[in-house]
């Protein structure tokens, strides 16, 4: 099996040895380098762990025939563009499970009509991590909710209306609430 370790490792300004500190339990720096570069065995067990030590999902750090690179034609920073020092390839984004997309129609708030909002699903006992973050809930009757939260008080949910002169929401035990996470915009 092929892999990107290094690619992904590179892309997200990581070194060999911050990986290997990452990994639970931690490892060293040279068994990171010799799965990257395959002078070891790469298992499922290695891989999972190395995902999550980058942040990123197993499946991103191997190579399929099917998978597009992207490489990396420069870095941008407060002095222009200049090209990167080493050959570098960026992650493309992964839904993670558990994701669900919210489609923007019509331009609200922040976000403009075409936009994709990724959003990560929580369990009720895990709303507390969704204060002051834009979130969907489901309402009676089929519809949804989408705002800032502002307020957890008890089984309420209060939110925020992205569009200025309207109404808070107040929501009562949702089954669920989905945190914003992740934008996705044409330009």
């Amino acid at each position: 099996m092929k892999t990107c370790i290094r690619e992904v490792r590179r892309a997200k300004g990581m070194t060999l040895t911050d990986v290997a500190s990452a990994c639970a339990p931690p490892t060293t720096a040279q068994t990171i380098g010799q799965l990257e570069t395959g002078t070891r065995t790469v298992s499922v067990g290695w891989l999972n762990r190395i995902a999550a030590a980058l942040g990123v999902t197993a499946a991103d750090l191997v190579q399929t025939p099917d998978r597009a690179e992207l490489p990396v034609a420069a870095l941008l920073n407060r002095n222009g563009a200049d090209a990167p020092a080493k050959s570098m390839q960026a992650t493309p984004p992964q839904p993670e499970p558990g994701t669900i997309a919210l489609v923007v129609e019509e331009g609200v708030g922040d976000y403009r009509a075409g936009d994709v909002i990724w959003c990560e699903k929580l369990a009720s006992d895990a709303f507390g991590q969704a204060l002051n973050r834009d979130i969907l809930a489901p309402r009676p009757g089929g519809r949804f909710a989408f705002g800032r939260m502002i307020q957890r008080e008890g089984d309420r949910i209060l939110l925020l209306p992205l569009v200025s002169g309207s109404r808070q929401t107040v929501l009562t035990e949702p089954a669920w609430i989905a945190v914003a996470r992740r934008l996705v915009r044409e330009l």
